[in-house]
């Protein structure tokens, strides 16, 4: 089976055929995939096991560091593990976190590059945790070389990160020093070159066979940012299932050749732009955190730090096993099932996974709605803890996701920090686009802040569905008379 048309996206929120059986085979892939669907992101969760250390391009982003627990990007990871010690941090914490449902290798190299490592991993966790999807990540420099093993161990889920189409190299060859093959460094626009002809060859090798393909590009402002539309426009044409467009990480501290040469990162504009230039021809994956190579939990939050080899490493397969336990785990996975059919049935089906303007208003114009939530499709987290804002856009006919939107930190840590230095200049900077704020619960001196940037902040709405929520919310704030909303 492959997809007959690029992006063909199929998850519950976006509407499918059921007579479709090529749609209902996707759909059951993508279903409790928290990558794949932007459904189940809030519902499932997912852990990356850093077995893959070494890398056969360098790229001018990228900074493979150990002990980064304070960064959340790509490639960065406390440790690296074994295939035997991956194995057992993903059974036991299958156990803790029973909502569990994906395990990917993405680094903090490249998974093709560590081959042995990556393929032994998926034959174990094949073998002892048979209820997981497995994914991999990866530059697709060897796709086509591993195209065997990818499909054997039931990999059907494949991350290719692919920046730029530009034929000549000169675009990758800013983005890319050198690729290494048949035992040596290939350079500048040569190597650009050889890197993308074996991503098109992998592309097509997987998407033959089935295998749901997700495209990552990292926007790099000045460099890449032209020729992202043709980079979305290519993967529709090769039937890719996804397009994520991840903005630049480019701090100093970072590391990354970038960083150390002052390019900036890409703004939250920027990358929203870059969307609506890619998002007519490609299925755009709008929920992405760039997460770590050790990342474990819900997509947005990382809790890595809880499960140090200490606390699994010494116990035996024998042990795992039982801690893991596949019948407990059904029934988290069936309980959250009822649930997001409850909720959907909730949200009214209000939500359009693309839209433009005047089919999400009937004035053409549209709001900006951000919101804070712990998970589960509620609005149901305070703003001084909030650590990032989920952002739609929403009109009086419908509503879409547009994106997350993180902060360096949360307003509040704490009762001890919450002495009036809290970084409401960073909050009023992240969301100075946006027309409404629905919040839990927000106190009144961070709501007065945010009038002087006329955001409007409302927690009437607090522990209700997320989409119905902004979808109402909008429509009495912006589309409802005074008269009207004095009576209501």
């Amino acid at each position: 089976m492959s997809c007959s048309t690029g992006g063909c996206g199929t998850s519950s929120d976006m509407g499918f055929d059921p007579n479709d059986a090529q749609a209902l085979e996707i759909q059951e892939k993508i279903n409790n995939h928290p990558c794949y669907s932007e459904g189940a992101h809030q519902h499932y969760a997912r852990i990356h096991v850093a077995v893959a250390p070494a890398c056969n391009i360098q790229c001018n982003y990228c900074n493979r560091k150990y002990d980064c627990s304070n960064e959340s990007r790509p490639g960065v990871t406390s440790g690296k593990l074994t295939p035997e010690e991956a194995v057992k941090k993903v059974l036991y914490i299958g156990g803790e976190i029973q909502q569990l449902s994906v395990v990917g290798i993405a680094g903090p190299g490249d998974a093709l590059a560590n081959p042995k490592k990556t393929f032994d991993t998926f034959r174990m966790l094949q073998e002892k945790s048979p209820d997981l999807k497995l994914c991999l990540s990866t530059n697709g420099l060897r796709i086509v070389d591993y195209i065997d093993e990818i499909e054997k161990y039931n990999v059907d889920h494949v991350t290719v990160t692919i920046n730029t189409i530009d034929p000549t190299g000169e675009i990758g060859s800013q983005i890319y020093p050198w690729v290494h093959w048949n035992h040596k460094k290939v350079w500048g626009a040569e190597g650009a070159k050889l890197l993308l002809e074996k991503q098109l060859e992998g592309i097509k090798a997987l998407t033959d066979r089935g295998i749901l393909v997700k495209a990552n590009s990292v926007l790099i402002p000045g460099v890449n940012d032209k020729d992202l539309p043709n980079v979305a426009k290519k993967l529709k044409e090769m039937n890719v299932f996804l397009h994520n467009i991840m903005p630049l990480l480019s701090s100093p501290e970072f590391g990354t050749k970038f960083g150390l040469d002052g390019v900036p990162s890409a703004t939250d504009q920027e990358q929203m732009a870059a969307q609506e230039a890619c998002g007519m021809d490609m299925k755009l994956m709008k929920h992405c955190r760039q997460c770590r190579a050790d990342a474990v939990g819900l997509i947005g939050e990382d809790r890595g730090d809880e499960f140090g080899k200490e606390a699994f490493v010494s116990l035996s397969f024998e042990e795992l096993e039982k801690k893991y336990n596949i019948k407990a785990r059904a029934q988290k996975h069936e309980a959250i099932e009822n649930w997001r059919t409850q909720l959907e049935a909730a949200n009214e089906r209000i939500k359009l996974e693309t839209a433009t303007k005047l089919e999400l208003s009937s004035t053409g114009e549209t709001k900006l709605v951000a919101i804070t939530t712990a998970g589960e499709g509620m609005i149901n987290m305070h703003f001084g803890s909030a650590q990032e804002f989920l952002v739609y856009e929403a009109g009086d006919k419908a509503i879409k996701f547009v994106m997350h939107r993180k902060l360096e930190s949360s307003y509040c840590s704490g009762p001890e920090n919450c002495n009036g230095t809290n970084p409401i200049e960073e909050i009023k900077v992240t969301l100075k686009d946006c027309d409404l704020l629905l919040t839990e619960k927000i106190g009144d001196c961070p709501m007065s802040e945010l009038q002087s940037i006329n955001l409007i902040a409302d927690e009437s709405y607090a522990n209700m569905p997320v989409e119905k929520s902004v979808f109402e919310a909008v429509k009495t704030h912006f589309y409802t008379s005074k008269k009207e909303h004095e009576l209501g």
